[in-house]
Formats: structure tokens, sequence, C-alpha cells
């Protein structure tokens, strides 16, 4: 496992203890295991199950570093454009201090932020024991880099200390996604920036089906979890693979489905239960993605009112906003 940067000593309040040793970080016990200082506190016993399904998810690389990690690629420079070119990044110095909030594998900050890593000091944080095989993504590329495996409600972080954070898809799988936002942004400066998505809530039919599978998945293993859902995932594929056509002939405001034209599988995908389908995906990496979605026993889904209130109240002026079905992605600076 490659070295920590020193830098991330100096943010933690103290030299790096020896492999297997422990320090105090800003009140926070830390032990240095591969490398890598980890908090054994966990929030709560939903975020232990969280810890347990992403460990799992992230440790099968062959299910997404293909299609996924290039339909993430695309997906994220459409929501948030691209860091390179952009203007607001420069605000921030020469070397700034990226926070990976809930990084996983660090698929998302690879596939966004790839061609100014080289510039930025990036720490990438986990829940999960994803941080190990994110270390190992950078140290293959050559990129330095620093981890942590903590509880985003209690990272040993000084306050006011980040200059940017990106949290891709993390804060519904806590156990109160405002609240999370909340802790992010105590450790943010001011005129720092963060950039998240979280889930928007769908249509009744659709909300039902979804928390009926989840709640179904709940007293399995990940590795059960992952085989039960592959009798939908091939339903996805085989919706996909008819490649036809439906006509809703008006909107049917009692169940939120809109009129006109819709593929069948996107029909299903939309308004029925998710199930997520890719022609160029393998059904591996079909069912990485359900897996993603079903197996967290938290994912709260949210409105764009309530993600617009959340963020002036914690004095987060939102620079870019993009509404879509499946979520909503923010981009806002930290006032003062």
């Amino acid at each position: 496992m490659t070295a920590p940067p020193g830098w991330l000593g100096d943010l933690l309040g103290g030299p790096l203890p020896a492999e297997g040793g422990s320090m105090v970080a800003h009140g926070r016990p830390l032990t240095l295991i591969g490398g890598i200082p980890r908090a054994a506190e966990l929030h709560s016993a939903a975020q232990a199950q969280t810890r347990e399904t992403f460990g799992f998810k992230w440790a099968r690389r062959d299910t997404y570093e293909g299609g996924v990690a290039s339909h993430a690629a695309r997906w994220l420079a459409e929501k948030y454009g691209d860091p390179a070119a952009a203007a607001w990044l420069d605000e921030h110095g020469p070397a700034p201090l990226l926070l990976d909030a809930g990084c996983g594998a660090a698929l998302s900050a690879l596939a966004l932020f790839a061609p100014v890593l080289h510039r930025i000091r990036y720490l990438g944080v986990d829940v999960s024991t994803a941080v190990e095989v994110a270390a190992r993504r950078f140290a293959e590329r050559g990129l330095s880099a620093a981890f942590l495996q903590a509880d985003l409600m209690r990272l040993p972080l000084p306050p006011e200390s980040v200059d940017l954070i990106f949290s891709e898809g993390v804060l519904h799988h806590t156990d109160d996604t405002r609240a999370a936002l909340a802790a992010l942004t105590r450790h943010l400066k001011p005129g720092g920036r963060i950039l998240f998505y979280v889930y928007r809530r769908k249509g009744p039919i659709r909300e039902f089906t979804d928390d009926h599978v989840r709640a179904k998945l709940q007293a399995m293993t990940p590795e059960e979890a992952w085989a039960a859902l592959m009798p939908l995932t091939r339903l996805d594929r085989a919706l996909g693979e008819l490649d036809v056509e439906i006509e809703v002939p008006e909107t049917i405001d009692l169940l939120e489905i809109p009129a006109g034209r819709i593929s069948l599988q996107r029909f299903f995908y939309w308004h029925v239960c998710k199930a997520f389908h890719r022609p160029e995906m393998s059904l591996e990496e079909l069912n990485h993605i359900n897996f993603d979605w079903f197996a967290p026993r938290n994912a709260h889904r949210h409105t764009p009112e309530e993600v617009r209130g959340w963020c002036a109240a914690l004095g987060l002026a939102i620079e870019h906003e993009r509404i879509e079905e499946a979520g909503i992605t923010i981009r806002a600076k930290k006032v003062g």
C-alpha cells in the first residue's frame, strides 16, 4: 500500500502513527491499517449495513470498470461539466484540498476530475473498505492521494479546512440527508464549493416497488442480495432487447405518468421498478447498478424544493443545478 502523503498528517493535526498504531485526530480515534487511518465508530446500525453492502459491491471491480465506468464518465460530464475547463476551480488556488465524501472505489472522482488530479490534494473518505480499492486504483494510475475510512457524520477533520467537497450519490445513503449535508458543510472553507447529487422522488408505483424490493433484501447477505436481483436484471435486459415503444395517450395524474411515446423498458424503469439497461453493458454490470440502488438500507429520495431549502439554510449559494428524473445535481458555494 502506498504511504499517505505528508499533508494528511498536517490536516489530521499530528504525525501519522506507524502501521497498526493509533492517534486522536480532532477528537476522533484513528488506527492506521494498510496505510489508511480508520475510525471504528459508526453513526448507526443502518450505516453498518451500508458499510457491508458497499464494501462488497466495490470489491467486484470486474462489474464496473468497463461499461459502467464509461457510462459514469459521460453522465458526470453532462451533470457537472468539465472541471479542467471551469473558471471556478482556479479560484481555489494551485493545490486545493478536495474531499471526496463517500468515495467508494473513486469511480466518480477518477472519471470527473482525472485531468486535474495532478494538481489537487485528493482525500477520499468512505465508511467501507472500498477505500482500499480506491487507493489501489489511484496507485495504478500513478496518482498521489490520501484516504480515510470514517463515517461522514463524524469526520476527523477541522472545521473550515476543505476547499472542495465532492459527494456523488452518497448523502442519501446516510440516516439523514440534510444532516449529512450540514456535517460536510462544517468542514468547507468560506468561499469553498460543494458538488453533490441526491436521488429524486419518483412516482407512487416506482416508490412503492423500490421500497418493497429494498425491504426484502435487508434480511440477506450482500451475496444473496446480488443473486436475488439477477432475475430482475434479466428482465431489464429482455425489455430493452424488445426495442419497442408504447404510447401513453394522456397524462395519468393519479400515478404521475406523463403522456407521450416511450420505450417499454424506460416506462418500466421510470414508473414501475428500477430496472437499468444499457445494450453495451454485460449482465453483471447491469446487476451492479441495480444492486447499488436496492441493496443499501438507507436510500432517501428528495424533491428539488427540499434541496434548495437545505442549501439556503446552510449558507450554500447554488451556482449550478441540474434536475433529472433520476436525481438532483448541485454545485454550490459557501457564503462568507
